[in-house]
C-alpha cells in the first residue's frame, strides 16, 4: 500500500497539498518543511520516492557493538535525543555475537541513502583491523565520526574519553587509600581505549614509585572476563583492582568474594563507564564516569555540521572522564589476604564462557 497523504500530513504537522508538493518535488516549499514531511515518510515506514533518495538527508546510521553493556544504549538514547533535535532520524544498527557484521550494515545503510554514519567503538580501536571501509566511506564524501578510538589513517573528526586520564585517576584513588598491590584488567591490548588505560595505569604507578608489570592480566570484555583476571589477580596478593568496564567489574567482585574476600574492606574494585543502576549494586561501585552525553552531543554536532557541508576538523576531540566515589573502595587492609589453598582454581562457568572472537570492546 502507498503512502497516505492524511498520514504523513498529520504526523508532520502540516496540510495534503503541502506532503503533495513534497513528494512531487515541487518549489514553494521551506526547507525545514520539507524535512518534516521526509522524516515522517521515514518514521511511517514508506519508501520515499526515487527522486527524492539522494537528498535523505533525513536518515543518519548509529553502529554501535551490543546492547548487553548498559553503556551502549545509554550512548544511544543521547545521540538519538540530539538527533531527533535536527530533523534526523537515527537508524541504529547493533552487532550481535554470530550477527550481521560492521561492514554489513554499512552496505544496509548506504543503500538506505543514509546522510551519515556515527561509529561507536567500531572497527576503527582495534589497531589490528583494516581502516580501508572507513578510508572508502571518506572517498565517497559520505561524512563520518567515530567514538572512542583513534588512528590518524582516517581523515574523520574523532570522539574519545581521555582514557590515560581514567586509568590515572583510578590507581590515584587506590594509591590515596594506602593500597600498593594494585591489579589492572580489561579486554584485549590491540584495543586503542585499553592500551590509553594501560598507559595511564602505568604512569599513575610510576609517580608513586610503584610498579604493576606482573599485576596485569587482559581478558575479554564482560562480566566473566572480570572474573577470570581476577580471581588469577588474587592470586597474586593483590588488594585492589581496576577494571577496563563497570561489567568487568562486577566479575571482579563476585571473584573476591569467592575467594572469601570482602569488598570493600579486603579488596577494592574501580570500575569504568558509571553505566546505569550501578550506583544500586551491593556494594555501589566506585567508577570512573565517562562522559557519555557530552560525547553523544559532540559526535552528533560533527555530523550534522559535516552534513550540511561545514568545515569540521579532522582531530580527536577528547573529554575529561570522572571519578565517582561510592561503596567499593576503602583503605588497604592491615595484611593480605594470601591466596586460596593449594589445590583450589578459579575458572570460568561454563554456563558462561564465549568465544573471544564473538567479543566487542566497551566504549
Amino acid at each position: 500500500m502507498g503512502p497516505r497523504l492524511a498520514d504523513i500530513a498529520r504526523h508532520a504537522g502540516v496540510s495534503e497539498a503541502t506532503v503533495s508538493r513534497v513528494l512531487n518535488d515541487k518549489p514553494g516549499v521551506g526547507s525545514d518543511t520539507r524535512k518534516a514531511v521526509l522524516t515522517a515518510l521515514d518514521v511511517l515506514g514508506y519508501e520515499r520516492p526515487a527522486r527524492l533518495r539522494q537528498r535523505s538527508a533525513g536518515l543518519v546510521g548509529m553502529v554501535i557493538p551490543e546492547l548487553e553493556n548498559p553503556v551502549f544504549p545509554m550512548f544511544a538514547q543521547a545521540a538519538e535525543g540530539a538527533l531527533a533535535q535536527r530533523g534526523y532520524t537515527p537508524v541504529l544498527c547493533t552487532q550481535t555475537p554470530g550477527g550481521i557484521s560492521e561492514d554489513e550494515y554499512v552496505e544496509l545503510l548506504l543503500e538506505r541513502n543514509v546522510s551519515g554514519i556515527l561509529f561507536v567503538s567500531g572497527k576503527h580501536a582495534d589497531t589490528t583491523a583494516s581502516h580501508e571501509r572507513y578510508q572508502a566511506l571518506v572517498s565517497r564524501r559520505l561524512p563520518i565520526v567515530l567514538v572512542n578510538g583513534y588512528t590518524e589513517s582516517i581523515p574523520a573528526a574523532f570522539i574519545s574519553a581521555d582514557d590515560r586520564e581514567a586509568g590515572r585517576l583510578a590507581v590515584n584513588h587506590l594509591v590515596a587509600l594506602g593500597h600498593t598491590r594494585i591489579g589492572f584488567t580489561s579486554g584485549p591490548e590491540r584495543y586503542v581505549p585499553v592500551r590509553r588505560k594501560l598507559e595511564g595505569y602505568h604512569q599513575a604507578l610510576a609517580e608513586h614509585g610503584l610498579d604493576g608489570d606482573d599485576l596485569v592480566q587482559l581478558s575479554l570484555f564482560g562480566v566473566e572476563g572480570g572474573h577470570a583476571a581476577a580471581g588469577r589477580l588474587i592470586e597474586r596478593g593483590v588488594t585492589a583492582m581496576v577494571c577496563g568496564s563497570d561489567i568487568m567489574a562486577l566479575g571482579a567482585i563476585r571473584a573476591a568474594r569467592q575467594h572469601g574476600l570482602r569488598v570493600p574492606q579486603d579488596f577494592s574494585v574501580v570500575g569504568y563507564d558509571d553505566s546505569q543502576l550501578i550506583a544500586f549494586t551491593d556494594p555501589p561501585l566506585t567508577t570512573v564516569r565517562q562522559p557519555v552525553n557530552a560525547m553523544a552531543m559532540a559526535a552528533v554536532r560533527a555530523l550534522c555540521d559535516e552534513i550540511a557541508g561545514h568545515s569540521v576538523s579532522h582531530a580527536e576531540y577528547v573529554f575529561d572522564p570522572e571519578l565517582v566515589v561510592r561503596g567499593s573502595t576503602a583503605a588497604a587492609p592491615a595484611t593480605v589476604p594470601g591466596p586460596p589453598a593449594s589445590g583450589s582454581r578459579l575458572d570460568v562457568p561454563s554456563a558462561l564462557r564465549r568465544d573471544p572472537q564473538d567479543v566487542t570492546p566497551g566504549v
